[in-house]
């Protein structure tokens, strides 16, 4: 993938930030979030201003850039993929806010680290100019090094409701130590509380604003696709990091024996079956990436129809069910000493499968909207 001047320098401070990551993973397992070192060398590649709008210091970038960048940190940590990929995705959506909303949350600069809670957790009251706010957002990653947090909750008024996200300061909220789950240790995506917290109305957008796509007053590109359109690959990219690192590691572990004959007890070395997991589990992951890219380029184009944006929920479902199965076919084939204790093959596979196996990439889900959609275009044609 071609990358532009302000992509290429992405990648290179993402290359730097993969470092970083790597030499911190064993604390960052053993605290399930990421220390400050890392955190901070993601805000020093670039990651959270990447989609902030130019206007406030940001950089309005492109998706195309992101997703290499995101896989580079992911080939190291996938937990540091993640959460850079949805700080960068977060404060996106923070554009869609009202002009006084997003002068609030860049007021100290665009690399404010914004977090983002986006399923229902609660419910909000009108209240003049401002709503009050409670509830709980469990599998907030990265929420204890936010500055801003966005939330999705109910809102009431006039008797009528709708869907809306509030953006919140770091001191409205409490953080509860809620993750423990066996893969994306480090993600830190602990539940955030709000107890009846006044939030103006500049600080609040309907869900329907993000679902139609343009952000008002902004004309990036980056700013005019539906947000359904853009998640599946703000979760993929850390995963096809992730995969790609596996691959290297497995290969770390088996190349080597594959080069010295085996002992005469066991005969050698069957090379056959090396050679098929490499080349299925290789393939796999290439083509994950090939179907990662096209989302991207689609997303880069700005206008999406809704064929596309089913399109892209499909491909991104579609490339995480790919990596899966290529990580656990390489695990598999790894022998005893890929599933050693503290091994970094075991937690590229626990990170990948936990991943793909979050709610906004199942297959199942994505693909009733997508041949609704294929079938429209077909008859269309």
């Amino acid at each position: 993938m071609k990358l532009t001047t302000a992509g290429s320098t992405l990648q290179a401070a993402a290359e730097v930030a993969a470092v970083s990551a790597a030499k911190h993973v064993r604390e960052a397992e053993t605290d399930r979030r990421l220390p400050r070192a890392s955190i901070d060398s993601v805000l020093a590649a670039g990651f959270a201003r990447h989609f902030v709008p130019t206007r406030y210091g940001g950089d309005s970038g492109t998706f195309g850039a992101l997703l290499p960048a995101v896989a580079t940190i992911g080939a190291s940590c996938a937990s540091t993929a993640w959460v850079a990929s949805l700080i960068a995705a977060a404060a996106r959506m923070a554009a869609y806010l009202p002009e006084a909303g997003r002068a609030a949350v860049w007021a100290g600069g665009p690399d404010a680290l914004i977090v983002a809670g986006l399923m229902p957790g609660g419910e909000a009251a009108a209240g003049g100019d401002s709503w009050r706010l409670n509830g709980q957002w469990p599998y907030v990653s990265g929420v204890d090094h936010s500055d801003w947090a966005l939330v999705c909750a109910r809102a009431v008024r006039d008797g009528r409701d709708e869907y809306r996200f509030f953006a919140v300061p770091r001191p409205a909220y409490r953080i509860e130590p809620t993750w423990f789950n066996v893969g994306m240790r480090a993600t830190g995506s602990n539940t955030l509380v709000l107890d009846d917290v006044r939030v103006p109305a500049s600080h609040s957008v309907s869900l329907r604003v993000l679902a139609d796509g343009p952000a008002p007053g902004e004309d990036a590109p980056c700013h005019q696709v539906p947000m359904k359109a853009a998640n599946g690959l703000t979760l993929t990219g850390p995963l096809l990091g992730a995969a790609r690192g596996a691959l290297h590691r497995w290969w770390s572990l088996i190349g080597p024996k594959l080069q010295r004959p085996g002992p005469a007890i066991s005969g050698p070395v069957d090379r056959l079956a090396y050679d098929m997991v490499l080349a299925r589990s290789g393939g796999e992951i290439d083509t994950a990436g090939l179907l990662l890219e096209r989302v991207a380029q689609v997303l880069d184009e700005g206008a999406v129809t809704p064929y596309e944006e089913s399109r892209n929920g499909r491909d991104c479902a579609l490339a995480a069910e790919y990596l899966s199965a290529a990580v656990d076919r390489l695990m598999r084939g790894s022998g005893s000493r890929g599933q050693a204790d503290g091994e970094d093959l075991g937690r590229f596979w626990r990170d990948v499968v936990c991943g793909a196996g979050h709610s906004g990439l199942q297959f199942a889900a994505r693909a009733g909207g997508f041949a609704r959609h294929a079938a429209e275009a077909v008859n269309d044609r």
